[in-house]
């Protein structure tokens, strides 16, 4: 037979199938959008700030260059080392103290408010650039405009996200004051930045700094610089020594080396990346298996049509290649539409995720649009392929018989049992149908358990990373901190002022306390209803034997067991002398619980038992804490440096900050502890890739109850003509998925806590930590309730289009198109 009966036999199956090969595209367009979002998630978190870097021309080395000592003859020169393989610069630099205005971010000011009046920010560190490309360190403008004159200025991104120094709502169109420079020059902010290297604070035209300098400061300027060798610090220690070395003596103040950067981003997002990894690679597996049981279940409702096919002269390879074809056409227009969708998607979420990392931007790579597209087109042949093989080797009797009708009796005995219950007749008929079609009901069933189990995952990688970005930041136990001040003017009460701004803004660094200041702090905050717990904390700087540099102890005084450290094993320390200490201080020490390590503390040497392993990315890793009399054998004036503050429920942090913060006045400022940024972006980029899982899983049941229907029109014309109205028919075909739905909704709770319970393990290694138990049993009673219902929901969500389909056909064109 030539190839044109072939084709027409093809042509002929999307024809008269046209609904099931819409359900075919429309499965593959949203799990290659969800594929797409995944995979790239899960390759956009592997390494972000090395990409980044590479994109942006990052410099290795920022220098600080004294001006009065360098000329730009010598800095010039240094372009030219055998070291140096590129360098920008020089820019004029000036370092500022600005002022926002009072009602930037005040969105209620108060006498009790410190955002009541004007608020003083850090010092920063302004650099003037005429544009932001060059050959390193290109800055990506992300919303604005470039500055371009006087008056103006380009913040850097970390300066106005949330947490950032200025408040909440702060942002283009801020007017900032230079103070302590002649004249208190206004700066309107025009546009914000990032530099991958975070070069400077913000950007300014080069004729701005000089009215932006001091007379008592040094002029500077900003050289930036790539090696030839910059892999380890020793290399970029060596590419800066033959810089300076070229230089006058004295003329390179101050440098910074991109590792220090790196290592930081790397220590802020290593316990969050491997969660987008797992659940973008979850993803994409979830998908080619629901892709793989739909184009399956199309083959195998079309068993009838493969039966008279062959009864007319096709070969078993000739219905393989007809009903590949018929599968892969509409496959490919889905896919094609799919990867549009999903780079447009993946364009404002990647956005989030570049944020999260702290790098400009990321994108989706261009083999991972070919990769996908190549995956799922051949998921969908080789399904198509595999299904029409069995039934090509069926008889044609056989294959008519198969796609006819079940076998005989099949399903009798559960329309027997189920008529007993006493249910209307179409439910009980709805609910017997997946036992006359058991292959059929077990491929209703693996797609919807797929959906189920997705949203089951992604409720409990949800729950794992709060813990997770909670036990980091400690925000969720320490709500509110106070410091101390002392001399300095209270918050926006002028230069000098920390930069608080309660209930919106983190609580800089204040100075260490004595005991008088501990005494009016903890009167305070004795006397606000709110308090449940609060400790003082003292930050100070230890060595231990066989580790390298100074290692962060931090020391509490009085009961601190709720501070909201995750513990991995071991227990809370209980007295002096006992620490507890990250995973990564016990690879590096080579100790494990219950060992002892000697520290040296203000000169004295300090052994202290380790009891306990916490969940904490402090230094990398590498810290410990412990109680105040352990610090305090050494030093007996151990100063704190903050309280640590923990509510009642239902106690307002915000509110409470500015009462406390009224209370003590002048020298003492409250805020509250939101250093959590990441989780709301986080959890959204987890919950959309979750509901386009569920979407498609959807879409796989919406296929299998269409064919299911059209199968079934006979028998559906027949009870029509008996009197089965529509509302009666609609119940039939939903009844027919939604036990269905149930067993799957109660199977995929084991399933998900499985996978949870599988999967943040492994994030945590990935991370270089362990995780705390608490971190896994993130379920709670209502929630598993409720997650025994999601099956049900998706099942009678696919199910809801055909049946009115059945329900809407009159029984004469039902019995027509049979």
């Amino acid at each position: 037979m030539k190839p044109g009966p072939v084709l027409r036999a093809m042509r002929g199956g999307l024809t008269r199938r046209r609904v099931q090969a819409v359900a075919i595209a429309v499965v593959l367009l949203v799990s290659t959008g969800a594929s797409v979002l995944g995979l790239a998630l899960a390759v956009d978190s592997n390494a972000p700030f090395d990409h980044a870097f590479a994109a942006q021309h990052g410099a290795d080395v920022t220098a600080t260059v004294d001006s009065r000592l360098a000329t730009p003859a010598e800095l010039a020169a240094t372009r030219r080392l055998p070291q140096v393989t590129a360098a920008a610069g020089p820019f004029p630099e000036a370092t500022v103290a600005l002022e926002l205005g009072s009602q930037a971010g005040c969105s209620n000011p108060s006498p009790g408010n410190p955002c009541n009046g004007a608020q003083t920010l850090p010092a920063m560190t302004l650099v003037g650039r005429a544009s932001p490309g060059g050959p390193v360190d290109d800055v990506v403008l992300q919303s604005g405009h470039w500055a371009q004159r006087p008056g103006q200025v380009v913040l850097s991104s970390t300066e106005v996200y949330p947490n950032g120094n200025l408040p909440p709502g702060a942002g283009l169109g801020t007017e900032l004051t230079a103070t302590g420079v002649t004249g208190t020059p206004a700066l309107t902010v025009v546009g914000v930045a990032t530099s991958v290297t975070g070069s400077a604070d913000g950007w300014v035209v080069p004729a701005e700094t000089a009215r932006l300098s001091t007379a008592k400061g040094p002029a500077s300027a900003q050289m930036l610089y790539q090696f030839r060798s910059a892999g380890s610090a020793a290399a970029v220690r060596a590419g800066l020594a033959a810089v300076t070395t070229a230089l006058p003596r004295g003329a390179v103040p101050g440098a910074q080396s991109y590792l220090t950067v790196r290592q930081q981003e790397a220590s802020g997002i290593g316990p969050i990346a491997p969660f987008l990894v797992a659940f973008g690679l979850t993803g994409l597996v979830m998908s080619a298996l629901i892709v793989i049981n739909v184009v399956g279940g199309a083959v195998v409702a079309g068993y009838r049509r493969i039966g008279i096919l062959k009864s007319i002269g096709f070969t078993p390879g000739q219905v393989v290649t007809a009903y590949a074809a018929a599968a892969l056409a509409p496959a490919i227009i889905g896919c094609a539409v799919g990867l549009v969708a999903g780079n447009l998607l993946a364009a404002p979420m990647l956005g989030h995720a570049a944020n999260v990392y702290g790098v400009s931007s990321l994108g989706v790579p261009g083999w991972v649009n070919a990769g996908v597209a190549a995956v799922m087109c051949g998921l969908v042949g080789l399904a198509a392929v595999l299904s029409a093989l069995r039934a090509g080797r069926l008889s044609a009797a056989a294959a008519i018989a198969a796609g006819r009708a079940p076998r005989s009796g099949r399903g009798y005995t559960a329309h027997r049992l189920l008529g007993r219950l006493g249910l209307p007749r179409p439910v009980t008929i709805g609910l017997a149908v997946p036992f006359a079609r058991p292959s059929r009901s077990a491929f209703t069933l693996v797609v919807v358990l797929l959906g189920a189990t997705t949203v089951t995952l992604v409720v409990g990688l949800g729950g794992s990373l709060s813990h997770v970005v909670y036990g980091l930041s400690l925000a969720k136990t320490e709500q509110v901190r106070v410091g101390y001040f002392g001399g300095l003017a209270g918050p926006g009460g002028g230069p000098g002022a920390p930069p608080i701004a309660a209930g919106g803004g983190p609580l800089p660094v204040g100075q260490p306390m004595d005991a008088a200041a501990r005494r009016t702090i903890a009167a305070a905050l004795r006397a606000q209803p709110g308090t449940l717990h609060y400790a003082a904390e003292a930050d100070e700087q230890a060595t231990v034997f066989g580790v390298s540099g100074p290692i962060p102890v931090t020391a509490y005084l009085g009961n601190a067991d709720w501070t909201g450290y995750g513990m991995i094993s071991g227990r809370w320390y209980s007295g002096p002398g006992q620490v507890d200490v990250p995973a990564y201080f016990l690879a590096v020490t080579g100790k494990t619980i219950g060992d002892t390590v000697t520290m040296t503390f203000a000169g004295r040497q300090i052994p202290v038992r380790i009891v306990g392993e916490i969940f904490d990315n402090q230094n990398n890793g590498l810290a410990m804490v412990t109680g105040w009399p352990t610090l305090a054998a050494a030093d007996p004036g151990l100063e704190a440096v903050e309280y640590d503050v923990g509510l009642r429920p239902g106690t307002s942090s915000a509110a409470y900050a500015r009462q406390v913060q009224a209370a003590l006045g002048q020298g003492y400022a409250a805020g509250v502890n939101s250093n959590n940024k990441g989780l709301p972006l986080v959890l959204g980029l987890i919950g959309s890739l979750a509901l386009l899982l569920a979407v498609a899983a959807g879409l796989g049941v919406l296929a299998a109850v269409v064919m299911q229907t059209r199968e079934r029109a006979y028998h559906l014309g027949v009870f029509r003509a008996v009197g089965m109205t529509p509302r009666q028919t609609i119940a039939m075909v939903v009844c027919s998925v939604a036990g269905i739905g149930l067993v799957a909704g109660v199977a995929a709770i084991p399933a998900g806590i499985a996978l949870v319970r599988s999967l943040v393990p492994l994030m945590g290694a990935a991370a270089g930590t362990g995780m705390p138990p608490s971190y896994l049993d993130v379920y709670s009673a209502g929630e598993l309730a409720g997650l025994a219902l999601a099956g049900v929901v998706i099942a009678v969500a696919g199910a809801l289009i055909p049946a009115t389909w059945a329900a809407s056909s009159t029984t004469s064109s039902v019995l027509r198109a049979e």
